[in-house]
């Protein structure tokens, strides 16, 4: 066995495969094309298009180095020896070219000769039906009988989903204790054994009733981890302290003036967890991933805090992320060079979201206080896990308050809800369909993908391929046979733009003898255009001749909008920050929707800056130049492109020479001048790091403006002045209603203060003390606790409680307590009426002298009143 660093794995591996016929492919990026997965999981995720027999393969074998995202098993991060968020799959994969007896004997070839591992201490494992894998290890290979092991269905037998490509597999697993002999060997002991290859042989196909088909075209995928690879021929105990990720745990040791192996195994842990969630993150990031609530972006911000919180686990209170970022760049920027040319977008999200999470959880702990004042007896799992999971308050915190409070935490409806968690992410986000299902996919075997000619052709004649209702396959259908559902209609060839790259399909009309069906949407699917629409007159069937004709204002509509996008980030790159990029839009007929990833909002003045530059743009009437290239030589031009969407070969490029140059397969205008006028109407944050810009174009903008005009002249009217004088009129009625509202707080409180201060005679007395406790019927919070400060003095040595019913269903409780009281009798006002809130079905607290609470049950206000007067005459007497 020799001793290689991480990448010579990862080269001997990738160089073994090509010399063998392999193409040799780069990663896919971690935001994967197909809609199933949030990231990419897998070495086989991008080619399944090819497994499912929807795409051609360009070559019959090929080899990758994958990067993945798998967060299903998080928490197990830093304490198992191998489990990862971020690690490279390598993969060996053939399209039905070799077969299980080649893929055997490559496997066997890398390990034992590339990699020099003794075959002695080499395990494998087939499925127990497959009769011929094992054959194969044992007749050809030589590997004996009893180190092969059979393993059942739910090990060694690969799925796809409920139906679709499957089929058995073989592992090759290492063993780190050979000393214990073969005589018990149970590869479930990952203290002594771990799977490092694994063998898929896709061979069959599974139907809806469960059986099995020989596929027509058997394939080979396989996945070698280079984290679990690099573990043993490194010699290390687990992957953590392999070169791919000790470096960056070494940094935070640095960081936190901490060295690893004087370490605790609970600081270990951090320790590791981020080094594993750095390189995630910087990947994430990388591939143009930004943090928010929802989807990726969220998986993206949870690891984020995972890292900063275990960061201030071991000790390090400053920023630091950005310094670990550095050293995962430096250790993975010689394969994957788009993490040094995001550099600064990648350190600018960790600053960002370093900052964020303080703030949140200053959040959390403010949420904390409102559930403290509601609950009675235990926070429930479903609160402490929400605060946990949303604002990332560890449950030992939580656990801790809330004994302050005398209250308990219910552990296992929290861990309830971190199960159902992790269940929801293997369900949502750890499998990957290959299930080919519905009378589309069904069309997709036999008949062309659409041919569309809408660039150039806005009406055609065009034979119908199909017609669906309901979603099942149809000969003929006629005017109602569908009722309020449309009807799905698919072309040889169309003028229809189906919906893509933002813009909207067409809408329009087709049209026969004694036909007229109208054309709502056009979607796209496999390359077959589909056309929702409803029959108005006659009947439609499979193999007629129609008329297609798409409406021409709403296509023009639609080309000023896309073209001014275009305009757009044209503008804000010269104009705000050239780093700014295309994070989505939408391209409609009446508006656009542009979103960038940009970490702060747009200034008026910048606003109207880049406003002012597109219709400039527009006025000097440019020509679109669109051209047909190659990706590469687009890319040389300078086209610029989405981040993270997948082009071909060949793209479409749209050129304004001198202002915007972009690749693009939507429609535009052939001049500039087309677009008429340019607005921006809106400009908001929708996550963090992504901004949402809303505009319109062309004809939409007169709409705009007209819509505005109504809305300023009937404002003039009903204040009586003119439109440039609205703004002034409407300021100075807030200010009024500002005043009228602290005036009415002002006299609330007085009548309040008046109130109790006609209860100072009600005052009792308990040995050196007095004690006031009283309802003061109505009265406001705020207005409550000033009253009874205010007694509290005048009554001096003293105790008052105060309690109101400010609305209906809720129950307000002061408690104003003297500092003797306080000292010498050790009463706390917070702690005190935090316990009588309880009989009104709540909670509080606060400072030691003057402390508010609330309740839920007005009917308890009385009890309630009453217990704490005895509390009181108790305790002080």
């Amino acid at each position: 066995m020799i001793k290689l660093t991480g990448s010579e794995i990862r080269d001997k591996f990738l160089n073994f495969f090509a010399d063998r016929g392999h193409q040799k492919l780069p990663s896919a990026s971690l935001v994967p094309e197909d809609p199933t997965v949030l990231l990419t999981i897998a070495g086989m995720l991008p080619f399944k298009p090819i497994f499912l027999g929807q795409k051609k393969p360009d070559f019959p074998r090929a080899t990758t180095s994958q990067k993945c995202i798998r967060t299903n098993d998080i928490e197990n991060v830093g304490r198992t020896a191998r489990h990862h968020t971020f690690f490279e799959m390598l993969g060996n994969f053939s399209f039905g070219d070799y077969f299980k007896e080649q893929a055997i004997a490559f496997a066997w070839e890398l390990s034992t000769k590339v990699y020099q591992l003794p075959p002695e201490r080499l395990i494998v494992s087939v499925f127990r039906e497959d009769d011929e894998a094992f054959a194969i290890w044992k007749d050809q290979i030589g590997i004996p009988e009893h180190r092969i092991q059979r393993m059942d269905e739910a090990d060694n037998f690969w799925v796809s989903g409920p139906t679709g490509p499957c089929g058995p597999c073989s592992e090759i697993y290492y063993d780190f204790k050979p000393e214990l002999g073969d005589a018990h060997i149970d590869l479930e002991d990952d203290t002594r054994f771990i799977e490092f290859y694994n063998l898929v042989f896709m061979q069959y196909n599974r139907d809806t009733e469960g059986n099995l088909t020989p596929l027509q075209n058997k394939n080979i995928d396989t996945g070698m981890g280079l984290e679990r690879m690099a573990q043993i021929l490194q010699q290390v105990p687990n992957n953590y302290e392999t070169d791919l990720i000790f470096p960056i745990i070494h940094t935070a040791a640095e960081i936190a003036n901490l060295e690893y192996g004087n370490c605790d195994e609970k600081t270990k842990v951090s320790l590791k967890v981020i080094g594993d969630h750095v390189r995630s993150v910087v990947h994430m990031i990388a591939d143009g991933i930004t943090a928010s609530n929802i989807g990726r972006g969220y998986v993206l911000r949870r690891l984020i805090r995972r890292v900063v919180r275990h960061g201030r686990l071991i000790g390090i209170n400053g920023e630091f992320t950005t310094k670990v970022a550095e050293t995962a760049m430096q250790l993975s920027e010689s394969v994957f060079p788009n993490v040094r040319e995001r550099e600064t977008v990648i350190k600018g999200e960790l600053q960002r979201e370093e900052a964020r999470f303080l703030e949140t959880l200053e959040r959390g702990e403010k949420l904390l206080a409102e559930i403290l004042q509601r609950e009675t007896s235990q926070i429930s799992g479903m609160d402490a896990f929400t605060l946990y999971d949303t604002f990332g308050f560890p449950l030992e915190l939580t656990q801790e308050v809330a004994e302050e409070n005398g209250l308990t935490v219910d552990i296992q409806g929290f861990e309830t809800e971190m199960e159902a968690q992790r269940k929801r992410s293997q369900a949502a986000h750890e499998t990957i369909d290959l299930t080919v299902q519905g009378s589309l996919d069904k069309l997709a075997e036999h008949i062309h993908p659409t041919e569309f000619k809408g660039y150039s052709e806005p009406q055609l004649t065009a034979r119908i391929e199909a017609v669906l209702v309901e979603g099942k396959l149809v000969e003929s259908a006629s005017v109602g046979v569908n009722g309020r559902s449309p009807l799905q209609i698919i072309l040889k060839e169309t003028p229809f733009y189906a919906e893509s790259g933002g813009q909207i399909g067409d809408c329009g009309y087709l049209t026969g003898d004694n036909l007229v069906i109208r054309v709502e949407d056009v979607q796209k699917e496999s390359g077959i255009f589909v056309h929702f629409a409803y029959i108005e007159r006659g009947t439609v069937q499979v193999g007629d001749k129609v008329t297609a004709t798409i409406d021409r204002a709403c296509r023009r509509r639609a080309q000023a909008n896309h073209t001014a996008t275009h305009l757009l980030q044209a503008a804000l790159k010269k104009l705000v920050d050239e780093s700014i990029s295309q994070a989505g839009s939408l391209v409609a007929f009446d508006r656009l929707r542009f979103d960038i990833n940009f970490h702060r909002g747009l200034t008026v003045q910048e606003l109207q800056q880049v406003e002012e530059q597109i219709n400039t743009w527009i006025a000097e009437a440019h020509d679109t130049e669109i051209s047909i290239k190659s990706l590469d030589e687009a890319k040389a031009m300078g086209a610029v492109a989405m981040f993270g969407e997948k082009y071909g070969d060949e793209v479409r490029v749209i050129d304004v020479p001198g202002v915007s140059m972009e690749l693009c397969g939507g429609t535009h205008v052939r001049n500039t001048a087309e677009i008429g006028l340019f607005k921006i109407v809106s400009e908001v944050g929708i996550s963090a790091g992504v901004r949402r810009i809303e505009g319109v174009a062309g004809p939409a903008v007169l709409e705009y403006l007209n819509i505005r005009e109504q809305v300023v002249r009937e404002l003039g009217d009903r204040f009586k002045v003119k439109p440039e004088e609205i703004t002034e009129r409407i300021t100075n009625l807030q200010q009024e209603l500002r005043t009228t509202q602290k005036e009415l707080e002002t006299v609330k409180q007085d009548l309040a203060i008046a109130k109790s201060e006609q209860l100072l005679d009600q005052a009792i007395t308990a040995g050196e003390y007095k004690i006031l406790v009283a309802n003061l019927g109505s009265v406001d919070a705020e207005s409550l606790a000033t009253a009874a400060s205010r007694l509290q003095q005048k009554l001096g040595d003293s105790a008052v409680i105060l309690g109101a019913i400010p609305e209906e269903g809720k129950v307000s409780l002061v408690a104003a307590f003297s500092t003797k009281i306080n000292k010498e009798k050790q009463l706390q006002a917070g702690k005190f009426i935090g316990q009588i809130a309880k009989i009104c079905g709540g909670g509080g607290g606060g400072r030691p002298n003057l402390a508010q609470a609330g309740g839920k049950d007005a009917s308890k206000l009385p009890e309630a009143l009453e217990a704490a007067k005895k509390q009181l005459l108790d305790a002080l007497s």
